[in-house]
């Protein structure tokens, strides 16, 4: 789909005209389209948030469940069966998931442009999903060691894919309600691990087979139906929208494209080359929002992976409460988010969700730690769960908002997610079996996480607040865009 004239023409002539003034330019406002009303414009748009969201979200769901399943598969005698607790075992098979989902995140974001959606996220959610129902017919622990390392292989390219695909479909006022409605799909997941945890585990016996593989092979189940439904209703890109079964016609497509291009004008994908890819490696703002995706995964990766187990050790719930008890943290979590998403959007401000979000998460693991009675203890795990949970979406779309470019985008989106591994990397350390109830050194390593968050965040504000005023007198153009503002 070619670009749009007067978008680029208006463009050019503001910069081109020796008496144009920059800080006089503003960008075309993103609802004035040409054929269609404002209220047609939205109904296109609730078509899309419901094709792409609910099925994105449904394919993190399950990504959630399947890479954190194993701490419910402890709780439910994995550990015992498998000699688990000895040594730093079940950290070993924590960690090596992350080393292949690093690895992989930059090729990934490569491919789900030139494969395209429906293929490359279908395919990588059906092959996750048939490794997970191999874990339940493991009989030694070492066995975990090479299928949690395929797993991260396979399951390195779901996050930046589906966040680069959701990114190029919405205005960027459009982006963060929207994102948190899709992780909020994801964190269901995440809430229902321990249900479906418990449930599955009472299959016990069942076909002479133990409760903690009937989790890894039901969930394993699940994720196989989820990419088979990628498979039918995966959407593309918005310039290929039209192509989709049941989904946009072309017009609608159109439309979506050219509201894009209204906002950042970066819908049309640029040629690939590997110096294009690779140039935002230089822009320091781009390791900004890594550093704060990084310190948020160590405390949802601690969480996520130790919950359970903690609700189990240290404030002494029997197993089936441990596994029942680790849904409603994440429950809180997606009201908070999505809460926080339509707030956001509306008064058109990131950073104060950032700065909530880490107080919350201090609050919670102090209360966690150091409350005398088991039921504030539990209080405060909710608050260590729903701030970090809630600071993902934030994080995602603080980046989003603030770069433009196909292919800068794309490489954000990967640099994003595997800083995010490498935070799953320290998460599994710093919780160590050695330490338990208490695991203290994961509790300050947390607690100095939102320290780094609150530190790093102002410094993106004061240096986007700068550069705007900048902007604002003439003296810059932002990312290569006049009228483009730095959304703080």
């Amino acid at each position: 789909m070619a670009p749009n004239p007067e978008l680029i023409s208006s463009a050019a002539a503001a910069q081109d005209d020796d008496n144009f003034e920059k800080r006089d330019y503003l960008p075309p406002d993103v609802d004035d389209d040409e054929e269609y009303t404002l209220p047609e414009q939205r109904k296109i748009i609730h078509k899309v948030d419901r094709r792409l969201l609910v099925l994105l979200g449904l394919m993190q769901a399950v990504s959630f469940i399947d890479r954190a399943n194993v701490s419910n598969a402890a709780v439910a005698g994995m550990t015992a069966e498998l000699q688990l607790g000895v040594s730093n075992r079940y950290s070993i098979i924590l960690l090596v998931f992350f080393a292949p989902f690093v690895a992989f995140q930059f090729p990934a974001s490569i491919l789900v442009r030139k494969i395209g959606p429906r293929l490359f996220l279908s395919g990588i959610v059906l092959s996750w999903g048939i490794v997970m129902i191999g874990f339940g017919f493991i009989h030694h622990w070492t066995s975990l060691i090479p299928l949690r390392a395929v797993l991260g292989a396979f399951e390195s390219g779901a996050v930046p894919a589906q966040y680069y695909l959701i990114s190029s479909w919405y205005s960027r006022y459009d982006l963060y309600v929207r994102t948190s409605i899709f992780y909020l799909i994801g964190v269901l997941g995440s809430a229902m691990t321990g249900v479906l945890g418990l449930g599955f585990s009472k299959m016990s016996g069942l076909s002479d087979i133990s409760g903690w593989r009937w989790i890894f092979i039901m969930e394993g189940v699940i994720t196989c139906c989820i990419g088979i439904a990628g498979f039918i209703f995966m959407v593309d890109f918005p310039e290929k929208a039209h192509r989709a079964w049941g989904f946009l016609t072309e017009r609608e497509g159109a439309f979506i494209v050219r509201r894009i291009n209204r906002d950042r004008q970066d819908a049309e994908p640029e040629a690939f080359s590997l110096g294009k890819f690779l140039r935002p490696a230089l822009d320091l703002k781009v390791w900004g929002f890594a550093l704060l995706f990084y310190c948020t995964t160590i405390q949802n990766y601690a969480v996520g992976f130790f919950l359970p187990v903690i609700l189990h050790q240290k404030l002494g719930f029997s197993d089936s409460a441990a596994q029942g008890l680790s849904t409603p943290p994440y429950l809180t979590a997606m009201v908070l988010m999505f809460l926080e998403g339509y707030i956001s959007d509306k008064i058109r401000l990131r950073f104060p969700m950032l700065y909530f979000n880490a107080a919350i998460t201090i609050t919670g693991l102090c209360v966690l730690v150091w409350a005398p009675t088991p039921g504030a203890q539990y209080f405060g795990a909710i608050l260590a769960t729903a701030g970090p949970s809630a600071n993902l979406p934030s994080i995602m779309v603080f980046q989003a908002n603030n770069i433009r470019g196909t292919w800068k985008r794309a490489f954000s989106s990967a640099s994003l997610i595997a800083c995010g591994g490498i935070g799953g990397i320290t998460g599994s350390l710093v919780f160590r079996s050695q330490d338990a109830p208490q695991y203290l050194p994961g509790i300050y390593c947390c607690l100095t996480a939102n320290g780094v968050i609150l530190l790093a965040t102002t410094s993106l504000v004061i240096y986007f607040t700068l550069r705007n005023r900048a902007a604002a007198r003439g003296d810059i153009i932002i990312e290569n865009l006049p009228g483009f503002r730095y959304a703080i």
